[in-house]
């Protein structure tokens, strides 16, 4: 309907045909960046050829970023944050490299040159030229795909001489590209993993807006997440060692996940309650499955999620985090032998939903 509306306003107007169909088609796809920068994977290259696909050309993609990120930013106060403004970026530079390259190179050309730039990063570290090797040969290629090469130097240059370390390795800093921490784990893998720090972070103040769970060929737990803070502390900095000692000791210890603090519900989801949905889909592949989730954001919200994937022996792989004022819509990239079968995921879709209710 809207685009409907959209085209008689431009012929009234007695716009050009160009900037017609322009403004339609801008109409019709408003939601998509949004969509594709928040809940898919952008170190996928098929991610970004499919949008690249969808757009066309550069006309299209500057005009569809510049439509979204003020949408965002106009939508609320609340709505909008540099991280989200970071993912469009990410997305928009993304689609309009691969737009100016006649013939796209293939995923091992994509890993092959982010390691190439991991390396040339390394060295600015005076370390040696094969100072990635041993740590390299445990990771596969999703993970050089999920990783930026800057983020695969940070973890190489904090690893290389731990790869078989029995203590876990915490590893925090100020996020290089905006606002927020950095936050890598390391560590044998374990049961509850992902409970506990989800658990952790919450407690302390954090919330997470992305994660990117990885396990090595010898069995580590090679996690990677972006925390914003949400206390109003204002002191990022200061909380980095805090981070890496206590969640390093929790880990030592096997201390239980830590149930956050249940805090109190917004007004507005007390009057306004949001009912949960959760779907499960097959990926492309088939190798792994997109759990979908609306419900309403609380304290504690990841942290049952954790909770309940770990009890249907479901393994997380990603997780995209995306609050829109008072409502969550998340994204989470699993895999699990009894995910196979549709009475399974559907158990697992209605205890989500079940125990998700505010």
């Amino acid at each position: 309907l809207g685009t409907v509306d959209a085209r008689i306003f431009c012929e009234e107007h007695e716009l050009s045909e160009e900037d017609t169909e322009l403004i339609v088609w801008l109409v019709k796809n408003h939601l998509v960046m949004s969509h594709v920068a928040q809940k898919e994977d952008l170190s996928d290259p098929d991610v970004i050829d499919g949008f690249a696909r969808l757009v066309g050309d550069n006309r299209h993609l500057a005009a569809l970023y510049l439509l979204t990120h003020s949408d965002i930013r106009g939508t609320s106060p609340k709505v909008w944050n540099q991280w989200k403004g970071k993912l469009l970026y990410d997305l928009y530079s993304l689609t309009q490299r691969h737009l100016e390259q006649e013939n796209t190179p293939a995923t091992h050309g994509v890993i092959t040159e982010r390691q190439a730039e991991a390396m040339r990063l390394l060295r600015f570290f005076a370390l040696s030229a094969t100072v990635h090797e041993r740590l390299w040969k445990q990771l596969d290629m999703a993970y050089f795909l999920r990783h930026s090469a800057e983020e695969i130097a940070w973890h190489t240059r904090s690893l290389h001489y731990r790869i078989f370390n029995d203590q876990p390795v915490v590893r925090a800093r100020l996020h290089h590209e905006g606002e927020g921490l950095q936050v890598m784990v390391y560590t044998k893998d374990q049961p509850d993993l992902f409970a506990r720090i989800v658990g952790f972070f919450a407690r302390a103040g954090y919330s997470i807006v992305d994660a990117k769970i990885h396990t090595t060929a010898h069995g580590y737990a090679l996690d990677s997440f972006v925390l914003l803070d949400v206390s109003q502390r204002d002191n990022d900095r200061e909380m980095l060692s805090y981070i890496e000692h206590e969640l390093e000791y929790r880990l030592i210890h096997q201390s239980p996940p830590e149930q956050p603090s249940s805090g109190r519900l917004s007004r507005q989801v007390k009057h306004f309650p949001i009912k949960p949905v959760a779907t499960i889909q097959g990926d492309e592949r088939g190798a792994h499955f997109i759990l979908s989730l609306v419900a309403a954001d609380r304290p504690g919200l990841l942290y049952t999620v954790a909770n309940i994937l770990t009890e249907h022996g479901a393994n997380l792989h990603t997780a995209k985090i995306t609050t829109l004022g008072e409502r969550a819509e998340d994204v989470f990239l699993i895999s699990g032998d009894d995910l196979r079968q549709s009475s399974n995921r559907i158990k697992l879709e209605t205890e989500l939903m079940e125990r998700l209710k505010v």
